[in-house]
């Protein structure tokens, strides 16, 4: 057995893996960072359209702050996130973007005067202040209320993962490549590290740890069609979910993503819309304004995803060999402009369409994009139930997203949450000790082996690509953006059998080395758990919150549901998860539950909804009146963060005298 020793091991070498690997080795400590491919090629470049931090620099952003972050980000949650959480995340992400500035990302910058701009259809001029010129600029994305997302034309995620994985390399922090983390070892109260597979030659490695960091990315590809890139399959939730211990978080929290391009289903950022985009249905119309007429195409991706799907169910898709679709027609934004900050979709839209988005619309529907779910972890990133397992990124519940992610705040909480649970992970290293009998490790490393033997000797006839595809069917027909209760129920039956099919795989290729069916094999198991999880939590939760929607149950019921779903897998044996549930204390939050702003408000009311809004009323009253906005969200719900992270963030109408802040805001 080869045997590894680190103090921070990163299972994943995307945006938030790099980034907590940073935090490790700025501290000084033993840094190993794992990853199934070379770190540029990981799905965080795949990322276009930008990040979210309320700068304040552009006309449309400014009187943005924290607050306005916070609030639109618990609404975009739709009260189903961790309010602390989003505060720290908020309260960082300025942070986070100028420290990119510093480490290499060419944001796209203010130029001061006049420009134009699409604004509902219409061509709009607005005048940017010469004191912002140079600074880091911003664009408009849904369920915002300000232009905040920073942005480098829309190619943002491939620039910040390049200049991340830079500054790993200038820290001479290893990334150990094609390596597939199966087990982690641990003892079911303290992780200890990890077994992995090399991919190329087959060997088996055991990395043992004082704490590791689970950064794997979303599962996206339990379903057949899915904007992830193709490694985003759920193993990294699979391998907590699989100690029997670490608990999985609001799995059945799903995103679909409005504007994914027919049929392939590769993303064309919200950014088209953002900057003036619109979707036509199939008589050229313009539809939106008429679900939801105050943000219309640039209202939450959730909410613009079943509205589209409505659309096409009133018999208003285009009809294509490979389905109903809808347009997404950027044309009125011009050549220069679609050159200058759309030109990834453009080469997209002339690469995988054969089209020229300049001048046709560009077929769209709703494509699963994103995971709410993952590793549920407390505000530090480490796991409640097993002590020393950190989670981060889309692989993590931490839980700022609750049941729906709004755009832009995803890049932003690889970089943000890896900047804070970084800090947590160094601080857990220097204060605990590894103490680890080998046998544990053994252990952990037999358990794999012997799995790779048995698929290895197998005589079973079942063939892992056709469960793959199989489970990937059932969850893209029965668990997609509408839910309803009999379909759900048929898919975790579907899927049950489907598990017990997985105990007869059969290999035809026999290698122990660069066995692509063998790698395979071992992931369907692990995702046919994850898949179950999130069906099983779908069909549990009798209510629509965010990108949750049950047309059987289209009330959000706060009174019986508001909560975060707890998964855990009860044993090798088992056919589904076992459901636990984590109560939300309103009388704890800074904004308690509330109307969207979205179609009708059909939500049933918590009980102790208004005794808390007396309360935030009663001790605002309180303070003094020269309170700042600092102080009074403070009383309302004091976070903290390391020491270093907590200092106010400065805007630019910080920087200048009364006088030019009334000049700035005229």
């Amino acid at each position: 057995m080869k045997l590894i020793y680190t103090d921070s091991l990163v299972v994943g070498a995307g945006l938030a893996g790099l980034r907590v690997a940073i935090a490790s080795k700025e501290q000084g400590l033993d840094t190993l960072v794992l990853s199934l491919i070379p770190a540029k090629r990981s799905h965080s470049a795949a990322a276009q359209g930008g990040m979210q931090a309320s700068l304040g620099n552009t006309a449309k952003g400014m009187g943005d702050d924290e607050d306005v972050h916070f609030q639109d980000t618990v609404k975009g949650s739709d009260w189903g996130c961790d309010q602390k959480v989003a505060r720290m995340f908020a309260h960082c992400a300025p942070k986070a973007v100028r420290e990119l500035a510093n480490w290499g990302v060419p944001w796209t910058r203010v130029t001061a005067g006049p420009r134009d701009v699409i604004v509902n259809a219409e061509k709009v001029t607005i005048e940017e202040a010469e004191a912002a010129h140079g600074l880091i600029n911003a664009r408009d994305f849904g369920g915002t209320k300000k232009w905040r997302t920073c942005y480098t034309a829309d190619g943002t995620g491939h620039s910040l993962l390049y200049a991340v994985d830079n500054k790993a390399i200038s820290m001479d922090i290893p990334v150990h490549e094609r390596m597939e983390a199966l087990r982690l070892i641990h003892d079911g109260k303290r992780c200890h590290g990890v077994i992995a597979r090399c991919l190329v030659t087959g060997e088996l490695r055991a990395y043992v740890a004082k704490a590791t960091t689970i950064a794997t990315g979303g599962y996206g590809r339990i379903y057949e069609v899915s904007t992830n890139a193709i490694i985003c399959e759920g193993i990294g939730q699979a391998l907590a979910l699989e100690t029997g211990v670490a608990a999985l978080g609001n799995m059945e929290a799903v995103q679909f993503h409005p504007t994914a391009i027919v049929p392939v289903g590769i993303l064309t950022t919200e950014g088209c819309r953002g900057d003036g985009g619109l979707l036509r249905d199939k008589d050229g119309y313009r539809f939106m304004p008429d679900y939801e007429p105050e943000k219309k195409e640039l209202a939450s991706r959730d909410v613009v995803s079943r509205r589209m799907t409505e659309h096409m169910r009133k018999g208003k898709g285009v009809e294509s060999p490979y389905g109903n679709h809808l347009w997404l027609d950027i044309t009125l934004l011009g050549k220069k402009h679609i050159d200058t900050n759309l030109r990834e979709v453009k080469e997209i839209c002339e690469n995988f369409l054969g089209i020229d988005p300049v001048k046709e619309w560009i077929p769209v529907r709703p494509t699963q994009h994103y995971s709410m779910g993952g590793i549920r972890t407390d505000h530090t990133g480490e796991s409640p139930q097993l002590k020393g397992l950190f989670s981060v990124g889309e692989a993590a519940c931490w839980d700022m997203h609750g049941f729906n992610r709004l755009g832009g705040n995803s890049l932003a909480e690889t970089v943000v949450g890896g900047m804070i649970i970084g800090k947590y992970v160094a601080e857990f290293c220097q204060h605990n000790s590894l103490e680890i009998n080998t046998e544990i490790v053994d252990g952990a490393l037999n358990a794999v082996n012997a799995e790779i033997d048995g698929l290895l000797t197998s005589l079973g006839k079942e063939s892992a690509f056709q469960l793959k595809l199989e489970m990937q069917q059932v969850m893209m027909e029965r668990v997609g953006i509408f839910r309803n209760g009999p379909e759900l129920q048929q898919a975790v039956a579907a899927l049950q059998a489907l598990l017990k099919r997985s105990q007869q795989l059969g290999l035809q290729c026999k290698k122990r080395h660069a066995n692509p069916e063998l790698v395979e094999a071992l992931r369907v198991k692990r995702m046919l758990k994850v898949a179950l999880t999130v069906a099983c939590g779908a069909a549990a939760r009798t209510e629509s919150r965010g990108a949750h929607a049950r047309e059987d149950y289209p009330q959000r019921n706060d009174k019986e549901w508001l909560n975060r779903t707890l998964a855990t897998w009860p044993d090798e044996n088992a056919l589904e998860p076992q459901l636990n549930y984590e109560a939300l204390d309103v009388m704890a939050m800074e904004l308690p539950p509330g109307y969207r702003g979205y179609g009708i408000d059909n939500a049933i009311a918590h009980p102790d909804t208004e005794a808390r809004e007396q309360q935030i009323t009663a001790i605002l009253a309180a303070l003094p009146k020269t309170a700042t906005r600092q102080q009074k969200q403070q009383a309302l719900m004091a976070f903290e963060l390391p020491e270093e992270l907590m200092p106010d963030n400065e805007r630019l109408v910080d920087r200048l005298q009364p006088q030019q802040q009334l000049n700035l805001k005229k």
